[in-house]
């Protein structure tokens, strides 16, 4: 049995140790917003939050997320919320599949960085691939968010 910390809530699953977290997430505890897309950590769409920093929830074992603070895409986070809304103000997705992991990767930047520059947050979001190629406006969504949070 693996307590998990997920979203603000304590969950309890009894599963295998090495089970990937993603999995735990998804099918265990009903939150499906996190994707599963390559299965080798290369893409970015199971991103989740654990402790504050962005990790592929598909390579992650749940016997390491035990006692750590899990945010998915349906958690409450403060940049979380304000990127979400600029997401929908821009138009970011396309066909969407990988907007929770992009949701994620670029709130662990802007909980990390307040200010960061297009070159942090290409770096910062170089973990995530879109096949729709929605890159500038994932950009323009991340700078408009930071300019609501200075207004």
């Amino acid at each position: 049995m693996v307590a998990l910390q997920i979203n603000g809530k304590k969950h309890a699953v009894e599963a295998d140790l090495d089970m990937p977290l993603l999995w735990a997430i998804r099918d265990f505890i009903g939150f499906t917003g996190t994707k599963y897309g390559c299965g080798k950590g290369l893409c970015g769409a199971c991103m989740v939050l654990m402790d504050g920093i962005a990790v592929n929830s598909c390579q992650l074992p749940i016997s390491v997320a035990e006692g750590k603070e899990i945010i998915t895409i349906e958690g409450e986070n403060k940049n979380l919320q304000l990127l979400q809304k600029s997401w929908a103000d821009l138009n970011v997705p396309q066909c969407g599949f990988c907007q929770p992991g992009q949701l994620i990767t670029a709130t662990a930047l802007l909980d990390s960085n307040d200010n960061p520059s297009d070159d942090d947050i290409e770096t910062a979001m170089s973990r995530n691939i879109c096949r729709c190629g929605t890159y500038q406006r994932i950009k323009n969504a991340i700078n408009q968010t930071v300019e609501l949070k200075k207004g």
